[in-house]
């Protein structure tokens, strides 16, 4: 048997692309970074060392966006890309874990 078939990711721009895989490559490393996931200050601080880079490619990406006209953000198109691309899932490490009731 076969797996279920993703979603079709939306038709994007490759700015727009260049754009949403950039923000998910930050996303990921503040997931990283994250004290509240955390298991050991190495792997946050290798996270924080990439997110510099990473987030530099991203401001790139937007001034190419920007430079080529496209001043106008597709926010529902976009966010369909990010959920088809496990945006909400990677987007959720950020954030503080539930609260235990132990």
């Amino acid at each position: 048997m076969l797996p279920p078939e993703l979603p079709e990711l939306p038709a994007l721009t490759r700015a727009e692309s260049e754009v949403v895989d950039r923000y998910l490559e930050v996303i990921d490393l503040l997931g990283r970074i994250n004290p509240a996931r955390g298991r050991d200050t190495y792997g946050s601080l290798r996270a924080a060392q990439a997110l510099v880079a990473k987030s530099t490619a991203l401001r790139d990406a937007l001034t190419l966006m920007h430079q080529r006209g496209e001043a106008e953000v597709h926010a529902d198109t976009l966010a369909r890309a990010l959920r088809v691309l496990d945006g909400e899932r990677r987007a959720g490490r950020v954030a503080l874990p539930p609260t235990s009731t132990a």
